[in-house]
């Protein structure tokens, strides 16, 4: 297992892959573990929380540099990234209690009422591209509510999960709360049947996340999925354009446009839509694509040559096609993974463009004559993640939105992001189950019905 910089090419570090035996051993510390966390008081861990977040934000820095060097992210991403973590734990520590008090339900006995209680130690497969949030908005609901956890990382970013291993321990909460799992795929269904794991939230494509369901519907265990995404954002007729143009390069962009829920498909409308390519195509040529730790830098690398080739392989395999390439569309000389602003168009059904996720700086436009023709367009995709519209008539936008768009959240005016005030998730190939908010911290409890007669 390597951590290689996707800047420079070189080795950062190597790691031994845990053994069977230690696996074993370690599931079981945290089972024993939760045994006693559970008994915790909600102020009590909101305490460890919040010596968590303090740790998060006077380590920042270094946490920051250790994304950039292992995925290649943007420096002040890196950064925001952190803080982002933190404010989840701060959220949690302050919000979790009242999510999961009782309520009381009116009925013929003495008392009702529902209780929410810990299941036990979850096991959290998660990806690269945000190698820090991603764990986070898990890890902060699933311990504030009484649960352990165990972290399968990415391997490219073994660092990190090390690292947010070393924060726990340093934060107060007791030894084997939660520890980071070094293994490879294949030991995976080994884990989620392992009798200590009672659960399992991945965040990841969607054919990994069909596996892991079947290996834990097999064992009779929950899920939660976060999967792929290809969210398309409408462009009305009505909509300020040059804001949602630069809104939309931004989305696109952020973390060289290896987000689930970066905007890849521009559905524009038919009337602007040669006003809208002409500023969305300009917007994207003057991003600074290069040292991930220049301010001056809009995005840096890929992060691993073979995710930034297989981009390229699917934009050449829809230019060949028949799709149009305005901007980029080549590897770029040098040992960096590194990828331009691409941006296609005429991209129909059957091209990589527009059937496949793309993971990476390359946009889609496609125009669009009818609201309906849009929403069609839009829908046509088996993801369902997340999706925007640019109009200045929100209340047309709230019915596009609850009425026609197929997603776990659409964005007004605005481009999708994550908040822990909200819920977060998808549908269709996207995944099932919601983080984040009162929902997410409900999605591993049990849900406990208590009569009194």
């Amino acid at each position: 297992m390597q951590s290689v910089d996707p800047f420079t090419g070189e080795i950062i570090q190597t790691y031994r892959e845990y053994t069977s035996e230690e696996v074993n051993l370690i599931l079981q510390k945290v089972d024993a573990a939760y045994r006693q966390w559970r008994l915790t008081t909600f102020a009590h861990r909101a305490l460890c929380m919040r010596k968590l977040q303090s740790n998060l934000t006077a380590n920042r820095e270094s946490l920051a540099l250790l994304m950039v060097s292992e995925m290649g992210k943007a420096k002040r991403e890196a950064l925001g990234e952190i803080d982002k973590c933190a404010l989840v734990c701060g959220y949690y520590a302050d919000n979790c209690a009242s999510y999961l008090q009782p309520e009381i339900v009116r009925t013929e006995a003495t008392e009702s009422y529902v209780s929410f209680q810990p299941i036990g130690t979850i096991l959290a497969i998660m990806p690269w591209n945000f190698p820090f949030w991603q764990v986070f908005r898990f890890l902060a609901p699933a311990l504030m509510a009484g649960n352990t956890g165990v972290l399968k990382h990415a391997s490219n970013v073994s660092g990190c999960a090390l690292a947010i291993e070393q924060l726990v321990r340093v934060s107060d909460f007791p030894e084997n709360v939660f520890r980071t799992l070094l293994v490879g795929s294949s030991a995976v269904k080994g884990i989620i049947e392992h009798p200590a794991v009672k659960a399992v939230t991945l965040t990841g494509s969607t054919p990994a996340g069909k596996a892991v369901a079947a290996a834990a519907g097999a064992a009779l265990k929950k899920t939660v999925l976060e999967l792929g995404g290809s969210d398309p954002y409408l462009i009305l007729a009505d909509a300020d354009m040059k804001e949602a143009a630069r809104l939309c390069v931004t989305s696109r962009l952020l973390n060289a446009g290896q987000s689930c829920i970066g905007a890849k498909r521009f559905i524009v409308a038919d009337t602007i839509y040669d006003t809208f390519k002409s500023e969305f195509v300009r917007l994207m040529s003057e991003a600074v694509v290069g040292n991930p730790l220049d301010p001056a830098t809009t995005f840096g690398p890929l992060a691993r040559k073979d995710l930034r080739d297989e981009l390229h392989q699917q934009v050449e395999t829809s230019r060949k096609m028949g799709a149009n390439v305005l901007l980029g569309g080549y590897i770029p000389e040098g040992k960096a993974a590194l990828y331009p602003p691409t941006v296609l168009e005429d991209v129909v059904p059957g091209m990589p463009a527009c059937d496949e996720e793309l993971f990476g700086p390359v946009a889609v436009l496609y125009r669009f004559k009818t609201e309906e023709e849009a929403i069609r367009i839009a829908n046509d995709s088996v993801f369902g993640l997340g999706a925007g519209i640019f109009t200045s008539n929100p209340e047309k936008g709230k019915i596009l939105a609850e009425k026609g768009l197929e997603a776990g959240c659409v964005f007004i005016n605005d481009f999708v992001k994550s908040d822990p005030r909200l819920p977060f998730g998808g549908i269709k190939g996207s995944g099932y189950g919601r983080e984040l908010s009162s929902f997410g911290v409900r999605e591993f409890v049990n849900i406990k019905t208590v009569v009194v007669k």
